[in-house]
């Protein structure tokens, strides 16, 4: 099965979504996981800046703020309301 996977900085305000895959390495994939982003953690988009970057997400029970660039190292998988 290929990977439907997109980057969690594709994401709109109020979506939530499944993590599934860090692309980055070294030292901030050891600070993403650090920050609780390993596979099936949930995460939601709560804020965007004025500018639209960083964006507030719902980590863990956490607000984290992440850069466009360091959201796109993310791999996501929506969720799907339809499906359950």
């Amino acid at each position: 099965m290929k990977d439907n996977y997109i980057p969690l900085s594709s994401l709109s305000v109020g979506e939530k979504a499944v993590v599934k895959k860090l692309t980055s390495k070294g030292l901030i994939r050891r600070r993403l996981m650090d920050l609780g982003l390993i596979n099936n953690t949930v995460v939601e988009v709560l804020h965007k800046s004025p500018l639209g970057d960083p964006v507030a997400y719902l980590i863990r029970g956490a607000v984290i703020a992440l850069r466009s660039e360091v959201a796109s190292m993310i791999l996501i998988e929506k969720f799907n309301l339809e499906e359950k």
